[in-house]
């Protein structure tokens, strides 16, 4: 048996350019959930046709719960809501053979369509082991030492460049090219939604199996805007301030790393100062 397992983000989603699109609680974000699960029912159909005997979503955007379950291809489970243990990875834990990352997009310091690496704010840049990392790229690694290969993203031009380099012969499919953060030449999601499907179907095939990594320690530092966010994260343990604005942690593993690193990030977005200007 052949399962994939697709994890769901929204800031990569054909057509979204502005914050109000992927945030919960108004009226665009309405619409844009129908089209972020457009793209996913693409992947799974795509999946399926390609020989895939199960497809496994994982909602993996802010809250969890973006994914419309009753607009979802029946053929599909969904993984909604929060407080996961693998977050964006979810899923993983159920024997996959292939991973998708639907709806990606580039990391902090970036350029490229909403860019950020799990806070939309504070965090300018994530490092592991010395190497500049997005959430696509940190997530793969945790992949890989699971032995399961990603083999489809989709998101803007930057996101799949990105992907081309952290898994090798992946598929991707590109559904808008960045001009800035917040504008991008969008295609429809007639137009998407046929080259996903039609890349999720060849991805099966393709030849993406790069071998199990070995579990190994890794450093992971993460740059914040302010000194006060550096000295507030250190409260958690195992975090030193190695710079004015720049924190670094150590785990056994990737996927220790990414879930201490998500623990740092909730620590660093609850010590945010409100606008006081």
């Amino acid at each position: 048996m052949t399962r994939v397992l697709i994890s769901a983000d929204m800031e990569g989603a054909t057509g979204t350019v502005l914050p109000a699109d992927v945030r919960a609680g108004n009226p665009r974000y309405e619409r844009f959930r129908r089209l972020l699960t457009g793209d996913v029912n693409a992947a799974v159909a795509g999946f399926l046709d390609g020989g895939a005997d199960e497809v496994i979503v994982n909602d993996a955007h802010c809250g969890m719960d973006n994914v419309l379950l009753e607009e979802l291809d029946p053929r599909a489970v969904l993984i909604v809501g929060r407080n996961k243990p693998l977050g964006m990875l979810q899923g993983l834990e159920l024997d996959v053979d292939a991973l998708a990352f639907i709806g990606y997009h580039t990391g902090a310091g970036e350029a490229g369509v909403l860019a950020h690496t799990y806070l939309s704010h504070s965090v300018l840049g994530v490092r592991v082991d010395g190497r500049a990392v997005d959430e696509g790229s940190f997530n793969a690694l945790v992949a890989a030492e699971a032995g399961v290969p990603v083999v489809l993203v989709t998101g803007d031009d930057l996101t799949c460049a990105a992907a081309g380099r952290y898994a090798p012969g992946c598929r991707t499919v590109t559904v808008k090219t960045a001009l800035s953060r917040h504008a991008a030449i969008c295609r429809t999601p007639a137009a998407t939604a046929a080259d996903i499907r039609r890349e999720a179907a060849a991805a099966p095939a393709s030849p993406v199996d790069r071998g199990r990594a070995r579990p190994a320690p890794h450093v992971v530092e993460v740059d914040v805007d302010s000194p006060y966010l550096a000295e507030r994260a250190s409260a958690m343990g195992g975090v030193d301030v190695v710079g004015p604005r720049t924190v670094r942690l150590a785990a056994p593993d990737a996927r220790e790393a990414l879930r201490r690193f998500r623990a740092l990030t909730w620590v660093i977005g609850a010590g945010r100062e409100g606008d006081w200007t």
